[in-house]
């Protein structure tokens, strides 16, 4: 299997780890054709797209690594392929090789704002449609921007900035505890062995 992937991806990065088989795609505008041989070539048949995810670098000129992980039923193996793209860099959709690229890649393009091209419906899939920003990127506030509820009032759905409903507190670190005798009450006992 090993020889037909170097056959395919001849000047691709290949490591072979204990459980799988990663490939790190240096152009990205060899995708369709890499994940179409991955599917179709008889030796491999990795005919099954597990997941698409990405990490997010911000302190890096190649912002973000994007991951493809596969698998071949019939070889019993899983494939991991990588390729960085820079902040606002697409990549080619796989989705007509992949059915289900489409949800992955528009999950992808919801949480981090990857782009793909060609894509047949490339919107929001986890968050609503007004939500501004990209949840899982590095420099996305933990509070987020906008708050949503529903107004029972109203009977609507209201948006607002987001309000913090506690104050910052300054908490007091000193136990309640210190300054406390180290003995028990009605403990005689202990006392008696002390004065010996």
């Amino acid at each position: 299997m090993l020889q037909e992937l170097k056959k395919i991806l001849n000047d691709k990065e290949i490591f072979i780890k204990k459980n799988y088989i990663e490939l790190v795609i240096k152009n990205k505008k060899d995708i369709l054709s890499i994940f179409t041989d991955l599917k179709q070539n008889k030796l491999l048949l990795f005919d099954q797209l597990i997941d698409i995810t990405a990490i997010d670098h911000p302190s890096q000129n190649l912002r973000f690594e994007l991951i493809y992980i596969l698998l071949s039923m019939t070889k019993n193996k899983r494939l991991i392929l990588k390729t960085n793209l820079k902040e606002g860099d697409g990549i080619d959709s796989i989705s007509k090789i992949y059915k289900s690229a489409n949800w992955y890649e528009r999950e992808c393009y919801d949480l981090f704002g990857i782009e793909f091209f060609n894509h047949p419906d490339l919107r929001r899939i986890m968050t609503d449609y007004n939500f501004e920003g990209h949840p899982l990127r590095k420099d996305f506030p933990l509070t987020g921007h906008t708050e949503v509820r529903y107004d029972e009032l109203a009977k609507k759905v209201i948006y607002e900035p987001v309000k913090l409903s506690q104050e910052y507190r300054n908490f007091d670190y000193t136990s309640p505890w210190e300054g406390i005798p180290n003995s028990l009450i009605r403990d005689e006992k202990s006392k008696e062995k002390n004065d010996e």
